[in-house]
């Protein structure tokens, strides 16, 4: 099955600004040694996003986030796992999980 992970993270978090880059670039490489991660990446900021929603056939574009949290979504990764279990241990792992949170989802 197939999970993906997604960072999230209080953008006003001083934790977040720290160089966290190094451990989570070798996490990725630990799972991908295991055979369990499939894809990651970080995002950039918020403030780079393009949000669009279409309405009555019409585009409607907004710069940055259209959602008005601080949280955002920070990155992703996508991970082959034999059970659920194993992608929340997966997670629990992650250097992320001690700054932010991850939110683990089966993908389709």
């Amino acid at each position: 099955m197939r999970y993906l992970l997604m960072l999230c993270g209080n953008v006003d978090d001083e934790a977040i600004g720290t160089d966290i880059t190094e451990p989570c670039l070798a996490w990725g490489e630990e799972m991908t040694r295991r055979g369990m991660r499939a894809n990651g990446m970080g995002l950039h900021a918020p403030e780079s996003a393009t949000t669009v929603r279409v309405r009555g056939g019409k585009a409607l574009l907004t710069d940055g986030p259209f959602a008005e949290t601080k949280e955002q979504i920070g990155g992703i990764n996508i991970l082959e796992c034999e059970s659920r279990e194993q992608a929340v241990e997966a997670a629990k792992s992650h250097p992320w999980a001690a700054i932010g949170t991850i939110e683990v989802r089966e993908m389709r």
